[in-house]
């Protein structure tokens, strides 16, 4: 079954000159890029997508990060794309994400807690709709 995901390279890899590699790794992997567009995200947009972790302790941090330089993001699509560019990206916390993911291989603790994590991917079919409608709402 063919599905949408979102992707943001977060502002910590666009620093670093990464966005080429998580490219290079999504389309290597097979899947399209369907839109892709760099900008640095306004707190408003952020709210909106973090809206489930409104509330939290690291909320406002991550608002702060997210919003602290440019990000790319990245619409694909392909067969079982949300669970494979999961599986691409690694866990969530660098420092256990297996080498040869993503954040496996250029993610570490920088000390500023895990949301300095080189990538986002949305978890579920359903977010990835309310995600890209988000970020791209003429595709939503």
């Amino acid at each position: 079954m063919t599905e949408r995901s979102l992707v943001l390279v977060k502002p910590d890899a666009f620093a670093r000159g990464l966005t080429g590699e998580v490219l290079r790794r999504i389309e290597g992997k097979g899947y399209t890029l369907v839109a892709l567009k760099v900008l640095t995200p306004e707190r408003d947009l952020l709210a909106q997508h973090y809206a489930e972790h409104e509330g939290k302790g690291f909320y406002g941090e991550l608002l702060d990060f997210m919003s602290s330089g440019p990000v790319t993001a990245i619409v694909i699509e392909g067969v079982r794309c949300i669970e494979g560019f999961r599986s691409l990206a690694g866990k969530t916390d660098p420092t256990a994400a297996a080498p040869g993911s993503i954040r496996g291989d250029f993610g570490r603790d920088w000390g500023n807690g895990p949301t300095e994590n080189i990538v986002h991917g949305s978890d579920s079919p359903e977010s990835a709709v309310r995600e890209i409608g988000i970020w791209f709402p003429d595709l939503g």
